[in-house]
């Protein structure tokens, strides 16, 4: 931080609290470019925020006065400068939605503990979106008064031209082109007169003394309610379970209902197309901030990412067409190299396999030679009944069938208890690779169930890094 700076924000505290203050602490960046510090005299303490853009700061200290005089739990804004570059706020402490979120999970797994608070969150939600949204000054959010179409253009090319350029991934210009138009003309069909947060997630949401507080809410504007909760249960590293997104989904429309009538079906289509297009947003500043900026942090988030879209894609049901931006995330959800990218060195890989025994056992790629393999043959076969013959094991008949066998409950019982004391004793020693493969006769509905619900137990109770593969569908 400029030294300058530095003294600017110094003289706000002392203006502020009436005192000097003995500890200056920069606290770690984030993906803008504003910079924030810790200031502390004694028993006070202050979050210091630096940054140039005016304009953007004039949309964060209104949108704050207006918030905490709704009751919305926003930090407090305390003093600014004359130029309004720099202002001082409450300071909330530490831990983030996202870090507790991150810790309780190592310890319990996606807990009914953690489901909780988001339920906290999801509480506000409305009242930020509905009852606050109302009477907000508009006229100050930057750079756009709404989520209008220009916004969802700039998104989709940030996209485009920042992670599918950058990831090398082909495809026809114009014929993207032609699908982003028809995707913006739908999403600008649902109702848009709601307060945008733009950035709802679990980093910027704050944890303390037993409440929820909201920051990082300076690129508001207005537009459709189901973007929020798009942002917040489709944040990429906190991988929330999807049967915890059903959950959390369906408690916000009951909150929601509290303040306005909801048509569930159409909300709930509306919805599926907001994730995606903020799957294709944030995506585009993973690739920005980690392909461009060689941020690793983003880097990480990638493969998150793709699990999201991969679910999205096989339940999508959008009222229009789309052929080309399908056809474009098909290829960057199934994309090996994007799924293996941003993984740390020294943390457990677990690479999930199914696949066909007519084509052979796969080879482990990291060259350990070791791991499991579960042959699912013993398990009633769903290919042999014509209406699943199309399908795999991702598909939802073949997931109720399957759920139906005994032996599948059983079968998976025994394969989580003897992969989870290998996990927990490679994240003790260290250990960077782990292989469990499944097999079956055509590797496309018993292997590919199987090893669809090992990824979901150990991506919800461990810290490991799952990469799932289904060889024959690839």
């Amino acid at each position: 931080m400029d030294s300058k700076v530095k003294n600017k924000l110094l003289q706000l505290f002392k203006d502020y609290f009436g005192k000097e203050a003995d500890a200056f602490e920069l606290l770690p960046p984030s993906g803008s470019y504003r910079e924030y510090a810790r200031i502390k005299a004694g028993d006070c303490s202050a979050i210091g925020a630096w940054n140039a853009d005016v304009k953007e700061n004039a949309a964060f200290l209104t949108f704050s006065e207006h918030f905490a005089q709704c009751g919305i739990p926003v930090p407090a804004i305390y003093a600014q400068s004359a130029d309004r570059t720099a202002y001082l706020q409450e300071d909330l402490g530490n831990t983030t939605l996202f870090d507790f979120l991150t810790e309780t999970r190592q310890q319990e797994g996606f807990s009914e503990k953690i489901t909780a608070e988001y339920k906290k969150v999801l509480a506000q939600l409305p009242r930020i979106q509905v009852l606050a949204g109302e009477k907000l000054d508009y006229s100050v959010c930057y750079p756009r008064a709404a989520f209008d179409e220009q916004s969802m253009m700039w998104d989709l090319n940030y996209f485009k031209y920042y992670f599918l350029k950058l990831a090398k991934i082909p495809f026809d210009e114009q014929a993207l082109e032609d699908d982003f138009e028809r995707f913006t003309d739908y999403l600008l069909s649902a109702s848009g007169n709601y307060f945008l947060y733009r950035d709802f997630q679990s980093r910027n949401v704050m944890l303390k003394n037993g409440g929820v507080y909201f920051i990082d809410y300076q690129g508001g504007r207005k537009g459709a309610l189901q973007y929020d909760l798009a942002s917040l249960l489709y944040d990429g590293k906190a991988d929330i379970p999807q049967p915890v997104r059903d959950e959390l989904f369906e408690f916000y429309l009951d909150q929601l209902a509290r303040i306005l009538p909801v048509n569930r079906v159409e909300f709930t289509r509306y919805f599926k197309g907001f994730v995606l297009i903020r799957i294709m947003q944030a995506m585009g500043a993973y690739g920005f901030r980690g392909f461009y900026e060689k941020k690793e942090h983003f880097l990480k988030s990638i493969p998150f990412a793709l699990e999201n879209l991969r679910f999205l894609l096989d339940h999508l049901d959008l009222p229009v067409e789309l052929p080309e931006l399908v056809s474009v995330l098909g290829q960057v959800a199934n994309s090996t190299y994007l799924r293996s990218i941003g993984q740390p060195d020294n943390n457990l890989t677990v690479r999930i396999t199914s696949f066909s025994y007519k084509k052979g056992i796969p080879a482990d790629p990291s060259g350990n030679g070791g791991g499991f393999v579960f042959d699912c043959r013993a398990i009633h076969n769903p290919g042999k009944y014509p209406e699943f013959k199309s399908l795999t094991g991702k598909d939802a008949a073949v997931k109720a069938f399957l759920e139906k066998q005994p032996e599948m409950e059983s079968f998976l019982q025994a394969v989580n208890s003897l992969v989870e004391q290998s996990v927990k004793k490679y994240l003790e020693r260290g250990f960077t690779n782990l292989a469990v493969n499944f097999g079956c006769t055509g590797g496309q509905h018993r292997s590919v169930y199987a090893a669809e619900q090992l990824a979901g137990f150990l991506r919800n109770n461990f810290p490991v890094n799952v990469v799932l593969s289904h060889r024959e569908q690839e």
